[in-house]
């Protein structure tokens, strides 16, 4: 009898390790959670500004600009300042301007894409320095 619950224990506490093992494999390899970003085109203030200017999103995270204030706006990526290429620039970039408040675009940053520095502007305010940053890592 004593045998019988000794391998009955064994076999518990064998079963147990196996489910911590499984469970951890499980949890470290499942994806990150994405994460959504809302930047306002135009401050609450009517300033001429994206808000927040500077982000840093990861591989799935999803950035939508939104019309806030003092329209047309509009997000154009800098060929010049990405760590792509023009058409890498073109493919995010937002050029059709909004007018009303609550109209939106998105864009996604996908794990193809080159992690670094992504400039943009507003093309009809840029020289009121309408600009911001999203830093990518991949």
């Amino acid at each position: 009898m004593k045998y019988f619950a000794r391998a009955i224990r064994s076999l518990g506490l064998a079963c147990l390790a196996l489910a911590l093992v499984v469970s951890t494999v499980v949890l470290a390899a499942a994806p990150a959670m994405a994460t959504d970003y809302e930047v306002k085109m135009g401050s609450d203030s009517g300033l001429l500004v994206f808000e927040p200017a500077n982000l840093t999103v990861k591989a799935g995270d999803t950035v939508t600009w939104v019309n806030n204030k003092m329209a047309p706006h509009n997000v154009i990526f800098d060929a010049n300042i990405i760590p792509g290429d023009k058409a890498l620039a073109d493919d995010i970039s937002h050029d059709q301007l909004t007018f009303a408040p609550g109209e939106s675009y998105s864009t996604t940053f996908t794990a193809d894409m080159p992690a670094g520095e992504y400039s943009y502007f507003c093309a009809p305010h840029r020289g009121a320095g309408m600009v911001g940053k999203i830093t990518f890592e991949g």
